[in-house]
């Protein structure tokens, strides 16, 4: 199904809680997810991939991804929509 832009804009409303992305995390995750934190970098959303759940992570402009294994890439190749 294709939506259009007012549908997709319609479902992306309801703002998803931080505590959602945190319970979409693996253990691994949550580990380096922590570690991360104390560079400053903030936790932005959890996607649910075929291999498991990525987590996209920034700081300031900089972005970062967690895969489920908890192994943390520095310089994904992710584009975020404006």
């Amino acid at each position: 199904m294709i939506l259009t832009h007012e549908q997709y804009q319609e479902r992306r409303r309801e703002a998803i809680s931080r505590e959602t992305f945190w319970d979409a995390m693996t253990p691994e995750q949550k580990m380096a997810y922590y570690r991360l934190q104390g560079y400053g970098y903030r936790l932005l959303f959890v996607r649910q991939m075929y291999s498991g759940p990525l987590a996209v992570v920034a700081q300031h402009a900089q972005l970062a991804t967690i895969n489920w294994q908890g192994d943390v890439d520095l310089q994904p190749d992710v584009k975020l929509r404006a």
